[in-house]
């Protein structure tokens, strides 16, 4: 683990170091407009300390490049492309999410979707099967999720049920109860009292969807 947590920062240093030289700024003068010392610059550019994720989107910003490419993250693309003039960034598509590790961790990425750079989100998945069709969300479609522990009733949410694949539900909280429903009558709601909370995790709010025309 340790290991690759150090390549992961190499690789962040070595595309923070290209970037800048590409816009002709001196490891002072990236600082100075993103509020930060010469010499935790020089670190950065080394590996040689972890970089918070706001810092890094500050960067990119500055340098012009993909947060997710800055990041290290592998498959992303360099820089953000436009779509019919509306600037969009890339979000990462999760597979499987361990309980109790980072969500967003390289392990879990299979892919990118693009979303327009306003949309508060941090993740996406890819909607599997067809409990949701009666909010319009089908077999195929890529829904993007804001990372957060709790939604309020009725909200659609990204949740790990007894360790397995995040799944979107309704969510509603009755009381003591925990009632997680599909958008689809032939499926069974999903209650929980008090003693399985341990067996469901929120890990997002779904709030914006892609989907194909059908």
């Amino acid at each position: 683990m340790g290991s690759k947590r150090n390549e992961t920062l190499l690789e962040f240093g070595r595309r923070l170091e290209e970037a800048r030289e590409e816009n002709k700024l001196t490891l002072k003068e990236l600082g100075d407009k993103v509020g930060l010392s010469e010499s935790t610059m020089s670190r950065y550019e080394r590996g040689l300390v972890d970089v918070k994720r706001p810092t890094v989107i500050s960067l990119a910003e500055v340098l012009g490049v993909n947060p997710a490419w800055l990041s290290g993250f592998p498959g992303a693309d360099k820089h953000l492309p436009r779509l019919a003039g509306l600037k969009v960034r890339q979000i990462p598509i999760l597979g499987r999410i361990a309980c109790g590790g980072p969500i967003i961790a390289h392990e879990n990425i299979e892919g990118y979707e693009n979303a327009p750079a306003g949309v508060d989100v941090d993740f996406c998945l890819l909607v599997k099967g067809d409990s949701m069709i009666n909010a319009r969300i089908f077999d195929g479609d890529v829904v993007c999720i804001k990372q957060q522990p709790t939604v309020e009733n009725g909200e659609i949410a990204a949740v790990i049920i007894n360790g397995e694949e995040a799944t979107l539900k309704r969510f509603y909280q009755i009381g003591e109860n925990v009632i997680l429903r599909s958008e689809n009558p032939k499926y069974r709601d999903l209650i929980f009292g008090p003693k399985g909370m341990d067996d469901i995790k929120i890990i997002g709010k779904a709030i914006y969807l892609r989907t194909e025309v059908r």
